[in-house]
């Protein structure tokens, strides 16, 4: 007879209920991660300029989040979008800021644009998700809020000079906040994930000698999958997760672990 899990193990994880919102919901990653919040029973709205992938994600998927047109630069625009989720669901139980842009640009040529847009939206953009929904997370006195540092918060990586400092300036925000909103039961973590190239990094970041050298410094040897993710995400958004705040997640395969 196999053995039952405990209810409590079960109370602790459940999700069914919890209202999501997904900044940057439509990239890569997150529009997975938006899927897999849905199939564990979540309400979930994406915020994009960019339209939902339609039949990607996680297997077994029959119905998407909500979409709402959203420019994580336009803090007013993000506060609007904030104040429709509440209309429709009464409130906001995490926040997933996933938004991220990057450029392998040589560090003497970046130029002031490119270093706005970049720290703009991996940064600025998570200040702003923040502000507009922790308010919101603090007058219910509950809440978690899941940043995306990267395995380049520090030591950053070669060939990511502006990204390097974006995302490090997130995992000091994530800190801050943490400590900050902690009183009102909001939670702030961050996610560091590793290699999970996506076609476009395949082309402008990674050739065949730089993959060698992020798998030999990968104890596990190979690159992430984007669903290898879901765990620790639902895991933060969970109520199993209720003392976990200020932390930096790494799921990189050990890669943050390796020295010689």
């Amino acid at each position: 007879m196999a053995n039952k899990i405990p209810i409590g193990v079960e109370k602790r994880f459940n999700l069914r209920g919890k209202v999501a919102a997904v900044v940057g919901g439509a990239g890569y990653l997150c529009s997975m991660l938006a899927r897999a919040m849905c199939e564990s029973g979540m309400k979930v709205v994406v915020l994009d300029l960019a339209p939902f992938p339609k039949g990607k994600g996680s297997s077994g998927f029959k119905d998407g989040p909500r979409s709402l047109p959203c420019d994580i630069l336009d803090k007013k625009g993000l506060i609007r979008c904030r104040d429709e989720i509440l209309k429709m669901h009464g409130r906001v139980d995490v926040l997933l800021n996933g938004a991220g842009t990057n450029a392998p640009t040589p560090f003497s040529d970046i130029t002031h644009e490119e270093f706005q847009k970049i720290v703009g939206v991996n940064l600025l953009g998570t200040l702003y998700g923040c502000q507009a929904f922790g308010e919101s997370m603090i007058r219910q006195k509950s809440g978690s809020i899941i940043n995306f540092a990267s395995v380049s918060s520090g030591p950053p990586l070669s060939k990511a000079f502006v990204y390097s400092a974006a995302k490090s300036g997130v995992v000091s925000l994530t800190q801050n906040l943490a400590r900050e909103w902690a009183p009102f039961r909001v939670r702030v973590n961050a996610l560091r994930p590793g290699f999970f190239p996506t076609k476009w990094s395949m082309e402008h970041f990674i050739d065949r000698d730089r993959k060698a050298k992020i798998l030999n410094h990968t104890p596990m040897g190979r690159f992430g999958r984007p669903e290898e993710l879901i765990g620790p995400v639902l895991w933060l958004a969970s109520d199993a997760a209720s003392f976990v705040t200020g932390s930096v997640v790494a799921v990189d395969g050990g890669f943050t672990a390796m020295t010689i």
